[in-house]
């Protein structure tokens, strides 16, 4: 398998301003955190008139967002539309979406792939069960995602820190009686949620709905792709959701080895 090369901020020396923009992005979007421009002129040797320009370049074409105080910058909403476009658009979507329906056809509930965009679930795919009682959410949906099984698993990757501070600009709605709004309770399941490498939605984000997610893995580290299967409680209680674990993760391991060969087919066209 692969690994995806990580930014290198001597790329920012590039031949056109367009390509120095571009990996000035590259960077900043490599970081789990927001940047300032003296973090950033330190960490590429650029000068700071320069590097300020680019900001400005990038902010103002709504790619970056500039916070509140004024120094910190981070993703814009139109970076991250664009990053999910790619996602839902990718050549190798074919392929993915047959390891989706596969995994419907063996559990018989509706699946989906999902990834985190901002501070919602966006699902990039999703096959539909063929019974006739069913919760019907399209791609390109989004969800809140503390109360997503798909969500949870994601988040449960962060610190503790990350999290509050993702979760700060996320309002924790109680969608059901049983959406789960103390960050103190949120973070204990995310514990258990590492130990047992899944994460459940018990009618927690609908009534009635129960889901079960497992992260794609990834081989350069967090992964931001789940699969997940869900159903009406009647057909999917909670404990009858743990028996489809081997097949969830079956098919996470096969849509990343898609997502890795789609990584590759990219790299050998761009270098061609």
């Amino acid at each position: 398998m692969e690994l995806i090369r990580e930014p290198d901020p001597a790329a920012l020396n590039g031949d056109t301003p367009t390509m120095r923009l571009f990996s000035l992005l590259e960077l900043i979007a490599s970081k789990d955190e927001l940047v300032t421009l003296q973090g950033l002129v330190a960490e590429t040797g650029m000068p700071k008139p320069t590097l300020h320009r680019m900001l400005q370049q990038l902010e103002g074409a709504g790619l970056l967002i500039r916070q509140a105080d004024g120094r910190h910058y981070g993703t814009g909403v139109r970076l991250r539309r664009l990053a999910e476009n790619l996602l839902l658009n990718a050549t190798h979507y074919g392929a993915r979406h047959a390891v989706l329906k596969n995994l419907v056809e063996e559990l018989g509930e509706s699946c989906n792939i999902t990834t985190l965009s901002g501070n919602e679930i966006v699902y990039l795919d999703r096959v539909e069960t063929p019974e006739p009682l069913r919760f019907y959410l399209r791609p390109g949906s989004r969800v809140p995602v503390h109360c997503s099984a798909s969500g949870k698993m994601i988040l449960s990757q962060l610190s503790p820190g990350q999290r509050a501070k993702l979760l700060a600009h996320a309002p924790l709605k109680a969608y059901t009686p049983k959406t789960v709004t103390d960050l103190g309770v949120l973070e204990e399941e995310f514990t258990r949620i590492r130990r047992d490498g899944f994460a459940l939605d018990d009618e927690e984000f609908l009534p009635g709905l129960v889901c079960v997610a497992v992260l794609v893995p990834a081989p350069a580290g967090r992964s931001n792709l789940a699969v997940a299967v869900q159903a009406p409680v009647m057909r999917l209680t909670a404990d009858k959701a743990l028996q489809t674990l081997p097949a969830l993760q079956r098919a996470a391991e096969a849509i990343s080895r898609v997502e890795a060969e789609g990584a590759a087919d990219d790299t050998r066209t761009a270098t061609s």
